[in-house]
């Protein structure tokens, strides 16, 4: 019996998407089969609906509802929109990479002041070396699955592919930045970080928009491997435009004895999604996953976390805080899963909203799969306001009530910003956090 699948036309459409950025992608052969075989993928599922369980609060079909062209490459103009952009960034003496609008600018990174034992490619030149036979490895999605991802791998077009030798402790940042200078255009990225053996590092990645950039989207992919004994500080702070769209899919695995502390900040964006998925692949090993939603206007801000404890004698700690102005709506999903062999598993998880405004939603959802018997675990979760005495107290000696706000807000969003190790970083997300109180109505 013959098939055929009916296509309706938005199906037509992204077929189109996809025919006319073809030859701009790179990679030919297994390439090209794998990019193939992801889109039939992404056709067959469609954007995710709210008939799925781990989307049921963020429905693509009706938030985002269609798929944007791909992003032209970036020319002269776009370089100088995003050279302004770059300039309200700072990030110590970090070393930068830039993507804009889905491709690697080397004149606005500094790879210059790369350390010893660190070696970064692009992912487009991986993808074209045709003597890397392995190069189709790059666009297989591994632990995550879904139509996004399989749409990534499909269009991806570049991004950057580091590597840091065994051993090798970088004393600065590595930051990598999303510049968007395109409206009503999508881009592609995927990334890749592998550190060695008892390596040390912070990854630093930031998405903005430059200049009057609207109505854009970005789909974008992180892949970690923490070797054993590797310690690695991740922080994301997403402040694209307005009315954006951002769906971030991070791919976690976590060596032997290895220390990973992830934090997620949004503060921009009108929809966005970040899914990471957090595998442990070796014994003693930590994992702190923190983040924190600062939401205004209509923004619709959703964090989703898979943690896999698939071996024994390893930590989890997440911490997740939501601020939630307007009408804006906050998600976070948390699941933890102990698999069978994984005994004296710890872990923990809470989530906390402060809801600003009486048509503010905040969507909090913990889960617990524990399928061994020796283990310690445990989840919350809690919504409420500011507390008035607090509030009442802050006023009576002096401050205005958006002053007085502004420091509860500090202080209900600290105890995940201080989760960042780095001073240089910390600094940064505080400022961001900064901005978005300061623009408050």
């Amino acid at each position: 019996m013959n098939i055929a699948l009916a296509k309706t036309g938005s199906g037509r459409a992204v077929e189109n998407i996809f025919t006319a950025a073809r030859d701009r992608l790179p990679g030919t052969g297994k390439v090209a089969d794998v990019r193939r075989q992801a889109f039939d993928a992404f056709e067959r599922a469609g954007l995710p609906h709210r008939r799925l369980e781990d989307w049921k609060y963020t429905d693509l079909r009706a938030l985002m509802r269609e798929v944007l062209p791909l992003a032209a490459a970036p020319d002269a103009s776009a370089l100088k929109r995003s050279e302004a952009a770059l300039a309200e960034l700072k990030a110590g003496d970090a070393c930068r990479l830039v993507l804009i609008d889905g491709t690697l600018a080397p004149s606005l990174s500094n790879l210059g002041v790369l350390e010893a034992g660190v070696r970064v490619q692009t992912l487009r030149e991986m993808l074209e070396d045709s003597t890397n036979t392995a190069r189709a490895d790059l666009l297989e999605s591994g632990t995550a699955s879904g139509s996004m991802i399989a749409l990534n791998a499909a269009m991806a077009t570049d991004g950057a592919v580091i590597t840091v030798a065994d051993g090798t402790v970088l004393a600065k940042p590595l930051h990598i930045v999303h510049v968007a200078t395109r409206s009503s255009a999508a881009s592609y990225t995927r990334s890749f970080l592998k550190l060695g053996n008892a390596a040390q590092a912070t990854l630093l990645e930031s998405f903005v928009a430059a200049g009057d950039a609207k109505s854009y989207q970005v789909n974008d992919a992180l892949v970690v491997s923490l070797g054993d004994q590797a310690h690695l500080q991740h922080v994301r702070l997403m402040a694209d435009g307005a009315d954006a769209a951002n769906i971030t899919t991070a791919i976690f695995t976590v060596g032997a004895k290895a220390r990973l502390t992830t934090f997620n900040m949004t503060s921009g964006g009108g929809l966005s999604r970040y899914q990471g998925y957090l595998t442990f692949a070796g014994e003693g090993s930590e994992v702190t996953a923190n983040g924190v939603n600062l939401l205004n206007g209509r923004q619709h801000a959703d964090t989703t976390l898979f943690l896999d404890h698939a071996v024994p004698n390893c930590a989890s700690r997440e911490i997740f805080r939501s601020v939630v102005d307007d009408r804006a709506h906050s998600v976070f999903q948390g699941r933890i899963i102990v698999q069978p062999k994984a005994q004296k598993t710890d872990a923990k998880m809470m989530t906390r909203a402060l809801l600003l405004s009486e048509r503010a939603e905040a969507d909090n959802k913990p889960e617990l799969e524990i399928f061994a018997d020796d283990v310690t675990c445990g989840h919350g979760a809690t919504t409420g306001a500011l507390d008035e005495s607090l509030l009442f107290y802050l006023r009576a000696r002096g401050l205005s009530e958006k002053e007085a706000q502004a420091l509860l807000i500090q202080a209900f969003v600290g105890e995940a910003i201080e989760s960042i190790a780095s001073d240089a970083v910390r600094e940064v997300a505080i400022s961001t956090a900064q901005r978005w109180l300061a623009a408050r109505g």
